[in-house]
């Protein structure tokens, strides 16, 4: 028996497992493909695992793997969750904690409501990158510069930027009636991008407010990004649309976003369990 917990933060839903008892898991991608099938398994946009971390400056780690198998650097709305997750099953009595991931340690601030729920966290994303030897591009002249990707003969701009994870976002007049699923995979598969890419569509609504559909990499379009979120302020920010604090409205909900004068990117939103089980077999 193997306990589960289904987690969302505004619609990006992964299931969550406790491995910080020392349990070993055996060849989790195949496992992340099964679990998140969402007819055949329990449905997720991928799996996710706290665990005790390797760097002692760090709580504990994260390690998130996708729907299709592959493992991701970061997942901004996976690890408010995993902050929630730490709260309710008491691992740590801490509100400010410090989470491993393949991006670097991550600071969450746990927020507690006056019953002394967690519904919501703020975490400290870290800096943008732009010009970096680290970020899987194949293009060194991206960074903080307009990328044209031909799409089905049409020539799209992208800024491109990592939040410890590749994004690619572009802006665009009408963002309801994008066709995302023919979009989406063509960028997210140039090979500009070795590693592949989230791509992120933006419309800018005023200085404060953008509207986000994003392709994930590995997923498909979500209802939510975290990260894709922070990169697309990041975008917005350097091409002059939009203040230092944005309310970036999702399919799934909104996030506040903040690029602090430290040049750090803080993000606030709401975490939620859905559901508990326990699986026969992995």
């Amino acid at each position: 028996m193997l306990n589960f917990t289904k987690m969302t933060g505004i619609g990006n839903d992964y299931i969550y497992i406790d491995c910080t008892d020392g349990k070993k898991i055996k060849d989790i991608p195949e496992m992340a493909k099964q679990l998140s099938d969402r007819h055949f398994g329990i449905g997720a946009d991928g799996i996710i695992l706290i665990d005790k971390p390797d760097d002692e400056k760090a709580d504990f780690k994260m390690k998130i793997y996708n729907s299709d198998g592959s493992e991701a650097e970061m997942c901004g709305n996976g690890i408010r969750c995993v902050a929630k997750f730490i709260h309710d099953k008491k691992l740590s009595d801490k509100d400010k904690l410090s989470i491993q991931t393949l991006a670097g340690i991550k600071k969450v601030k746990v927020l507690e409501d006056k019953n002394g729920n967690c519904n919501e966290t703020i975490v400290d994303m870290g800096e943008p990158l732009f010009q970096d030897k680290n970020i899987p591009y194949n293009v060194y002249e991206a960074f903080n510069k307009d990328l044209d990707i031909n799409v089905e003969g049409e020539k799209m701009r992208f800024t491109v930027v990592s939040m410890g994870n590749p994004h690619a976002v572009t802006f665009v007049n009408d963002l309801e009636n994008l066709q995302i699923e023919m979009c989406g995979p063509i960028v997210e598969n140039n090979p500009i991008f070795p590693n592949r890419t989230n791509v992120e569509f933006v419309q800018i609504i005023d200085k404060n407010n953008i509207k986000l559909r994003v392709w994930e990499r590995g997923v498909g379009e979500t209802y939510a990004c975290g990260t894709g979120a922070c990169a697309a302020v990041v975008a917005s920010g350097i091409n002059g649309y939009t203040d230092e604090i944005v309310n970036v409205e999702l399919p799934g909900g909104s996030l506040k976003i903040e690029w602090g004068k430290d040049n750090h990117i803080y993000m606030q939103g709401p975490a939620k369990t859905v559901f508990e089980g326990q699986l026969n077999s992995i």
